[in-house]
């Protein structure tokens, strides 16, 4: 088994930790520190002996009912952001924010915004209506973002589908100049913030994270856009050290850290101890998602997804792409140098069919079922501070998932 395809999550814990290192020597020895993410030497493993990816658990952090009440407050939303536009000065402008924010922002699992909800009530027991209702907006916050994210990265990587329907960029002649309806998003985001919360204790605290969280989201970006093949044109930056930080600052941070931290502030938990611990099983945890993300990119039904994967075609370093570099020979290396980061239909097929050549399915199956359990191992190792249930249940969420 490749060392490097699992995380090394085991050197930063406290109590308990020889006994995962032991189980984890068994299929990884001589494996790193967990903050370097590097590793002795390769270790070529080409069993191909199924293709078998298991099922979907299906699992929820939010009830239906939280979800259905988390959606009920969306136009409140829009029309806070409309309210303070003015209708009166840019009557357009606030029908051009509402389709943005409405095409936009609620058409995903938005399991960003209902985790940051789910978590405030495990953080904060006797909650108001009110309570809760401020949340639901915090929430809310972040798949702004997201939207605002994703907006940008269609555009970068020439997607044509997103949740199931065209992109934003494709709609409305939009083009390009899509990208300052994602800078739009973006100021709505930091409009909402200060009409919400600007005389709460915590305002600061969730000010200075959303920028800190938002910045290291920009610079993953610019690690992936400047790994791709269409501007490196070099395979060798295909390195699972480079996937890794990729993972952490483009994905984990905005996906796991933000909505969990975000909770913790507003529960009134700023021990610096306690954040510490949290992230670090949150990094691992968005480490895990988004090699998840990159499998399915690449052998995920488009229907279930409601997009069709690009990954092949653009050259982005994944996963899948990084453990290929390491165990393939020369006459395979030249069909990843000559197909991959190509449009053509039957180039694409070619770099599908070599993954599965080398057992990439199997590998991914097996790294699933491995890295769920040592990060759930982590877990129940947290100090007291922290509900284990929170994390358990988040990663219940991923674990497994189709889309």
């Amino acid at each position: 088994m490749l060392r490097s395809i699992f995380l090394p999550f085991v050197s930063n814990y406290k109590g308990g930790h020889m006994r995962i290192k032991k189980s984890i020597a068994i299929f990884m020895p001589n494996y790193c520190n967990y903050e370097n993410y590097v590793f002795s030497r390769d270790q070529r493993y080409c069993s191909s002996d199924t293709k078998f990816v298991p099922r979907a658990i299906k699992a929820t952090a939010a009830s239906k009912d939280e979800a259905r009440e988390f959606m009920g407050i969306f136009p409140d939303l829009v029309r806070s952001i409309t309210d303070s536009i003015g209708h009166n000065d840019g009557p357009e402008l606030a029908r051009w924010c509402t389709k943005l924010l409405q095409y936009n922002v609620p058409g995903g699992k938005k399991n960003r915004g209902l985790a940051l909800v789910v978590t405030y009530k495990l953080l904060k027991k006797n909650v108001s209506k009110e309570e809760i209702y401020l949340a639901q907006i915090m929430g809310w916050c972040i798949e702004i973002l997201q939207a605002k994210l994703l907006i940008a990265d269609d555009i970068m990587d020439n997607s044509l589908t997103r949740r199931g329907r065209p992109c934003w960029y494709l709609t409305h002649d939009l083009g390009t100049k899509a990208l300052n309806d994602a800078l739009l998003l973006g100021g709505s985001l930091f409009q909402v913030l200060k009409m919400y919360f600007k005389d709460k204790s915590y305002y600061i605290n969730i000010l200075e994270l959303f920028h800190d969280v938002m910045l290291k989201t920009f610079l993953g970006q610019h690690l992936d856009t400047h790994t791709s093949l269409d501007i490196s044109k070099d395979l060798n930056k295909f390195t699972m050290a480079r996937y890794n930080l990729i993972c952490k600052y483009k994905t984990s941070y905005y996906s796991f850290v933000l909505p969990i931290a975000a909770a913790m502030f507003m529960a009134g938990i700023d021990d610096h101890e306690l954040h510490r611990q949290a992230k670090t099983i949150l990094l691992e945890m968005g480490h895990f998602f988004q090699v998840q993300d990159d499998y399915l990119d690449c052998f995920g039904d488009p229907d279930v997804m409601g997009k069709h994967g690009t990954d092949i075609q653009d050259g982005k370093c994944t996963w899948l792409a990084v453990v290929a570099l390491q165990r393939i020979n020369k006459k395979q290396r030249k069909i990843m140098e000559e197909c991959y980061g190509h449009t053509d239909p039957q180039k694409v097929n070619k770099i599908k069919k070599l993954y599965e050549e080398i057992g990439i399915p199997a590998t991914y199956s097996t790294y699933e079922e491995e890295t769920f359990n040592i990060i759930s191992t982590h877990i129940q190792q947290i100090s007291q501070g922290l509900p284990h249930e929170l994390f358990l249940t988040l990663m219940n969420k991923i674990y497994r998932r189709q889309n």
